[in-house]
């Protein structure tokens, strides 16, 4: 089996690359008790397996468990179809932010929104769980793959196991910054259910930073290298350099000195790499940009850097960009003109998002829904409240509905890191006055944007705005809302938490409300302390 598409092999991933694995709570890697169930040395005996594992790592972001939608959870205690990696992640990084409000009642969700959360929020839990998950499978493969040199199915080992490296440095940034150094941590190196993983570190300490750092520059040589317009499912050199890009520009966020001249090293590395802004929607009714997030992204032009692949009958799930697509229509909102089957009725935008992408006269990338929609919210819980949200489609770029006949499941694969984003990062490195990086060059990226979303001219970013705020809080919002960014970015400008800069619903209160800084951590579950005392739970939780 070639892994030349990830997109392709989800649907053939082996069941017993997975069955020795679960999430963590007390040791990260176990083996499995149950003596007839095949362990990870069993499924590395055959080099066939490898790719079939492989492709486990990397379907781990999309799919929840062995059957799909549900049915075999890789993680238990929550419904699986909510436990899906990037949905989890997705709704961290934006129910608390000036972009999104999520109107459901299921359990502690609404706390996600209010930045109202604690120690046992479930949904918090389960990105966790999902973490640590992905950490200890990528260790298993890691473990299995080192000391190895054949190639299987058209890929070398060595290949292999750098993708597998990288990915669980990704998915360990993603534990840095959610949760902070104190994390538990683990790597191949350790032994299997001998014990209980001690912290990355102290609270704000270098290690987990350091650790992540050193492994993204390990093995950067050793990734395939930048295919603008190819496969975009498998991690290659630039998507190492824009992780690096991100990981340095927030350094300061993560008790770290700024490390903003490595950023700057590592965009740099990006921009010079072949990718192009698509700016042809190919004869689409859709604009450039739009076509960016249908459900044939995946060959809309050289943008796109790396994604988590999805395919409507192959990676079936309730998370992911049919979670994205479903949880935004609702109201006078037609299912249908999205390629599915219906809406969920859930996420709207804030009036700070809509206000942002509304104030230039023309742009493409302002796609909301206000028929029937009140711009003003008073009840969360009423879908109609908040304008919707229309970026995310299960259509090509011809109008055609995706693969999955039913409209349940969608196509459109998740971006992770797209060129704009390393456009955007030089203009914040400019603005902060960044030895090397050129604020006239900085106003011509923003600018590049704008045109490829049709701004008029008079309207484009003038010299004297090319500042930090600017940059991070409307531009970056503009370009790169709902994508699963928007709490990072406002942790680095300083204005999640504390009352500089609060929208509806902050804190719970309607017209919004100043928040404490704990909760630009969130706090490691209840139930991982109770099951490993080495850990220490974050500040103030």
């Amino acid at each position: 089996m070639k892994l030349n598409n990830i997109k392709r092999t989800l649907a053939v991933v082996a069941s017993v690359a997975a069955l020795s694995f679960t999430s963590c709570v007390g040791d990260l890697d176990t083996t499995p008790i149950d003596p007839n169930t095949i362990s990870g040395a069993d499924v590395f005996d055959d080099p066939s397996n490898y790719t079939k594992a492989l492709a486990k790592l990397y379907s781990g972001y999309v799919v929840t468990g062995q059957v799909g939608p549900a049915g075999d959870a890789d993680i238990g205690g929550i419904d699986e179809g909510a436990s899906q990696y990037i949905r989890r992640y997705w709704e961290l990084q934006q129910f608390p932010t000036d972009e999104t409000i999520n109107g459901w009642a299921d359990g502690n969700l609404p706390k996600l929104s209010y930045m109202s959360w604690g120690s046992n929020n479930e949904f918090i839990s389960a990105l966790y769980s999902r973490i640590f998950y992905q950490i200890s499978i990528c260790n298993e493969f890691i473990r299995n793959t080192k000391d190895t040199d054949i190639v299987v199915d058209g890929l070398s080992t060595k290949e292999m196991y750098n993708e597998a490296r990288f990915l669980r440095a990704y998915s360990y940034w993603h534990a840095l910054d959610l949760f902070g150094n104190g994390i538990p941590f683990t790597t191949e190196a350790d032994g299997v259910g001998k014990f209980l993983p001690n912290p990355a570190g102290k609270l704000n300490g270098p290690e987990l930073f350091n650790y992540i750092s050193s492994e993204l520059r390990a093995v950067e040589a050793d990734l395939s290298a930048p295919a603008p317009g190819a496969e975009t499912g498998r991690a290659n050199q630039a998507a190492a350099w824009m992780l690096l890009s991100r990981l340095y520009l927030n350094a300061e966020s993560y008790g770290q000195p700024a490390k903003y001249d490595s950023a700057l090293l590592y965009t740099n590395k990006v921009l010079n790499s072949g990718y192009a802004l698509v700016t042809n929607n190919q004869g689409s009714t859709y604009s450039a940009y739009q076509t960016l997030f249908l459900a044939d992204n995946n060959t809309s032009g050289s943008e796109i850097i790396w994604s988590h692949n999805e395919n409507g009958l192959r990676s079936k799930s309730y998370g992911g960009s049919a979670y994205l697509i479903h949880a935004s229509i609702g109201g006078t909102m037609d299912a249908t003109e999205f390629g599915v089957n219906g809406g969920w009725g859930g996420n709207r935008s804030m009036k700070t998002l809509t206000q942002t992408l509304q104030y230039k006269s023309v742009d493409d990338r302002n796609l909301v829904h206000t028929d029937g929609q009140k711009e003003e919210i008073n009840d969360p819980t009423q879908f109609t409240e908040g304008y919707a949200i229309a970026k995310f489609r299960n259509k090509t770029r011809a109008g055609a509905q995706g693969s999955d006949p039913t409209g349940d499941f969608v196509d459109t694969d998740f971006i992770v890191f797209r060129l704009a984003e390393a456009y955007l990062n030089y203009a914040e490195l400019a603005a902060r006055g960044v030895a090397g990086a050129s604020q006239s060059q900085a106003l011509n990226y923003v600018n590049a944007l704008y045109t490829r979303a049709n701004v008029p001219v008079a309207e484009h970013l003038k010299a004297s705005e090319v500042n930090v705020e600017q940059i991070i809080k409307y531009e970056r919002s503009r370009e790169l809302y709902w994508e699963g960014l928007r709490r990072t970015d406002l942790i680095r400008l300083g204005q999640f938490t504390g009352g500089a800069y609060v929208w509806q619903f902050k804190g719970g209160v309607k017209d919004g409300a100043s928040t404490s800084s704990i909760y630009n951590v969130c706090p490691i579950p209840s139930s991982d302390l109770g099951a490993n005392p080495n850990l220490v739970q974050n500040p103030g939780y």
